[in-house]
């Protein structure tokens, strides 16, 4: 049965585990994003080029596929404290490094590329030491809380740094993001349980990185609630990413440009605080479909020249869809075993980083050989057609794939590599 017991958010933030990475995840998330900031105006300064101004922000998704496949298996195997703490301490280093040392600007951004590839293992180990912590609706508030948390933490990030930036430097700037690592690394090993590693499995970590990917990407229910958890952001950050040319094309402006691109995160906080607390947790995960497809699908109407009004509404409504994934966490929680959720949640935070990159890139190149109207066409018509095929391959439910990767079979597969 579905449980029904609403969690709160006292509920949730009462749990010292999960208050301490919740706390130190949002710190690092702002850090980061300072860190992307304050390096893509010194990119710029230096380059005057806008293509590797934007590959300075895009370079964070693609090596976490890298990470995500051949190295996940390290989020199962070692003891959680001390591997996030040392994804915070690269992650300073990281900073620290581009504000004193002058790197070419190809050794920045590998830099930055070689970083990310361990982000999923950090990610992953994280997330299943939270879903050891909460159970029930209080691990789906959990999930709720965190994503509105890195919302306004990526929103101040960017609004500290671009201040920062202007008033002092950029290096001042990767300097302040260093010491958040810096302080949330001190946090974490401070406050953190130090748990013990789960069971050690046969086998080289990489091997088992592969194998286990594969098992979980050949479960039908697995792969399902993965795809469902990549697909719709795709298109809806897709849109977010042509904004400013849609703006420009239809004569709103710069500034109109920014307002209409800043109610997408207001959409997505206001959408998970909502959604979370008016609805019970199997009415939420019954809507899914509903949610992806009502939400999103009036991108469609930025075909047309409607007003600005109209244009914040609907994105705001895009960043609202977000919320359809308070539904999923649950199920994708349940059908797991969990020698496989540390590997799990790293594949999923993989996946959904490198659609976000591939969205805005495809749509992009859509746009420049039509129109950014057309792409809104087809970010929106995507989007409710994954909330389609959502609702129609709904017989494939989490209890016949729950647990579904048999332990003795998943042993024995990984033991062989």
């Amino acid at each position: 049965m579905i449980e029904t017991k609403q969690a709160t958010y006292r509920d949730v933030l009462s749990e010292p585990v999960f208050r301490t990475l919740f706390l130190t995840r949002t710190l690092s998330i702002a850090a980061g994003s300072l860190r992307i900031l304050a390096l893509s105006v010194l990119v710029f300064d230096r380059t005057g080029s806008p293509v590797l101004t934007a590959l300075t922000f895009a370079i964070g998704f693609v090596p976490q596929v890298v990470g995500g496949t051949l190295l996940a298996a390290l989020a199962d195997r070692l003891r959680p404290r001390p591997l996030i703490v040392t994804g915070f301490l690269l992650d300073a280093a990281a900073a620290v490094t581009l504000a004193l040392l002058p790197l070419p600007v190809g050794a920045s951004l590998g830099l930055l590329a070689a970083v990310a590839v361990f982000g999923p293992v950090f990610t992953g180990a994280s997330n299943r030491l939270i879903a050891e912590q909460l159970t029930g609706d209080a691990y789906v508030l959990g999930r709720a809380l965190s994503s509105v948390a890195g919302g306004g933490a990526q929103l101040l990030g960017l609004a500290f740094g671009g201040a920062v930036v202007a008033a002092l430097s950029p290096g001042w700037a990767l300097l302040a993001a260093a010491a958040g690592g810096l302080v949330s690394a001190i946090w974490v090993r401070l406050r953190l349980p130090d748990f013990a590693a789960p069971p050690a499995a046969e086998g080289s970590a990489v091997g088992r990185s592969w194998q286990v990917t594969a098992l979980l990407l050949r479960d039908r229910p697995v792969r399902r609630l993965l795809l469902v958890q990549w697909l719709p952001p795709a298109f809806i950050v897709g849109a977010e990413a042509l904004v400013v040319p849609y703006a420009a094309e239809r004569g709103h402006g710069s500034a109109a440009a920014g307002l209409i691109l800043a109610c997408a995160p207001l959409g997505m906080v206001a959408g998970n605080l909502v959604y979370s607390r008016l609805l019970r947790p199997a009415t939420r995960e019954r809507l899914v479909a509903a949610v992806i497809s009502g939400l999103s699908g009036p991108l469609v109407l930025l075909a047309l020249p409607v007003p600005t009004a109209v244009a914040m509404a609907v994105m705001f409504l895009a960043g609202a869809a977000f919320c359809y994934s308070l539904g999923v966490q649950r199920p994708f929680l349940d059908v797991l075993s969990p020698e496989l959720r540390g590997q799990a949640f790293a594949l999923q935070f993989t996946g959904l980083m490198t659609m976000q990159g591939v969205g805005p890139v495809l749509l992009g190149l859509l746009a420049e050989r039509t129109s950014t109207g057309a792409a809104m066409v087809v970010a929106g018509v995507g989007a409710a057609a994954l909330g389609c095929w959502w609702s129609l391959t709904s017989g494939i439910t989490p209890r016949q794939g729950a647990k579904a990767i048999d332990r003795d079979v998943l042993l024995t597969n990984v033991s062989m590599g």
